[in-house]
């Protein structure tokens, strides 16, 4: 008979331990989509790699804009892919179309005789950015759109938290 009370309040305990380990999991999603714990890491490496893409574009250096660049696009393919990390599917579509803005800054800055592709339009604002400097200019609006749609990503990500805004230095004087 005691094992059977034994038995009983263990089992009890057991579901009610289940209950609240399901209800802190249940917690941790995100409103209106399918965020997850690590949201907030991606949303910190993805605020590292905008801030970084800023501050090399616009000091005009073309190798290292271009190493951001292969460095953020698979982050942005696993954004808008939706399988590595648990985001909102308005913020996945947005990955996507980044995705595709930094291939294309990519392949101009490599073959700077290359023809730019026509991109369909990003459905966030295009910030009042000042074009990029000299070497820059050819993938000028593409960089800003994609800064624009990392930035919207980043809001996504965020939540109600406010982005930080972009870092833009001050654009280099051409030199004569």
């Amino acid at each position: 008979m005691k094992g059977n009370i034994a038995r009983t309040i263990a089992a009890v305990a057991a579901g009610s331990l289940l209950a609240v380990a399901s209800a802190g999991a249940a917690t941790a999603s995100t409103d209106g989509g399918k965020g997850s714990s690590n949201t907030q890491a991606l949303a910190a490496q993805v605020l590292q790699m905008r801030d970084g893409l800023t501050k090399v574009a616009y000091a005009g250096d073309v190798a290292k804009t271009r190493a951001d660049l292969d460095k953020l696009s698979p982050v942005l393919g696993d954004i808008a892919a939706g399988k590595r990390y648990q985001i909102q599917t308005e913020t996945q579509k947005l990955g996507d179309l980044a995705q595709g803005r930094s291939v294309e800054s990519s392949r101009l800055l490599a073959d700077p005789t290359a023809k730019a592709r026509q991109l369909p339009p990003l459905p966030v604002p295009i910030p009042s950015l000042p074009d990029l400097p000299g070497p820059l200019k050819i993938v000028s609006d593409l960089v800003k759109a994609l800064l624009a749609a990392v930035t919207g990503i980043l809001a996504g990500l965020l939540g109600g938290v406010p982005v930080p805004p972009l870092p833009v230095p001050p654009v280099p004087l051409p030199t004569p």
